[in-house]
């Protein structure tokens, strides 16, 4: 028996709920489908589905072996397409969407990188902090600094974006830096809403994760422009670290509480789908990752 078949015939059944769209599915009688799966029980000496005249169920040990299924079959049809992106060129149109301020800070510099390497792509870019659907508009891929939850999408993870609390010395010499999150309350403090929506920072506190309340100046929605702001004087800001780097580095900023971690979100290429992912799309998800793989150039 071809075992590889038969996983696949196999999860088909679990996914179409019946013998019969199965077959439909994968081109095949129904007695054909019927007999794969006879076979895979077999050899694994378990009963995979329960079946009878009118209903169909899958045993446990049909469940816990289907989730298997279906991660081999994803990477054996992973390794067939990196071979063929191999043999084939990546062209035509890529549509990408990503965050306002990274995008215009580091993947302008890799995209020229990518469109010189694969000058048969062309890209079209949407740049946005909104959280878009990549499926109802368009989109091929979408990079995202987030804290990832089950979206139904695949996500690659490329790098760790931490969020550091910082203040210019300006700022410093005229109020004092705090110790504790709990101090911010009674400090100016700009806010980038991409991280803070509620006006509430968070900040690892003995063990346990708390939402510090805090007020200020202004709110933005633009990591930039809060990093400007901070700069400036106007207060303290909890900023992603890849905004602010260049100015911790050339003393324009000061790191403040240290001792007290923040969020730490991760840099994700998200998509649609795993299997039949289009050449282009895998080239740019591979070149970002090889791009951002080890030390981040902001860390």
């Amino acid at each position: 028996m071809d075992t590889l078949t038969g996983m696949r015939v196999f999860s088909a059944v679990v996914s179409a709920g019946s013998f019969t769209a199965a077959a439909e599915r994968m081109g095949m009688s129904k007695a054909l489908v019927s007999k794969y799966v006879l076979q895979l029980e077999r050899r694994l000496g378990a009963r995979l589905l329960n079946r009878t005249t009118r209903h169909l169920s899958v045993t446990e040990v049909g469940l816990a072996y289907h989730d298997r299924c279906q991660s081999l079959l994803e990477a054996v049809d992973d390794l067939e397409a990196a071979v063929l992106d191999r043999q084939e060129a990546p062209q035509g149109r890529l549509v990408v969407t990503w965050p306002q301020t990274f995008g215009e800070m580091y993947l302008n510099k890799v995209l020229a990188e990518f469109l010189e390497r694969y000058p048969q792509v062309s890209v079209e870019v949407n740049l946005t902090d909104r959280l878009v659907n990549l499926l109802e508009e368009g989109f091929d891929l979408g990079i995202r600094i987030c804290e990832l939850t089950d979206t139904g999408l695949v996500a690659r993870r490329l790098a760790a974006i931490r969020v550091v609390t910082c203040a210019a010395p300006s700022y410093l010499d005229r109020r004092g830096a705090p110790t504790h999150p709990l101090e911010l309350r009674d400090h100016a403090c700009v806010s980038d809403t991409n991280i803070d929506g509620a006006g509430r920072w968070p900040y690892w506190i003995d063990g346990e994760r708390r939402n510090i309340e805090v007020k200020g100046p202004c709110r933005v929605n633009s990591a930039r422009v809060a990093r400007d702001l901070i700069v400036a004087g106007a207060g303290i800001g909890l900023c992603p670290d890849y905004a602010v780097s260049d100015a911790i580095r050339d003393g324009r900023l000061h790191l403040l509480l240290q001792n007290y971690k923040s969020v730490e979100y991760g840099l994700y290429a998200i998509y649609p789908h795993r299997r039949y992912l289009a050449t282009k799309v895998r080239a740019y998800i591979e070149f970002l990752s090889a791009r951002f793989r080890g030390k981040p150039a902001w860390s």
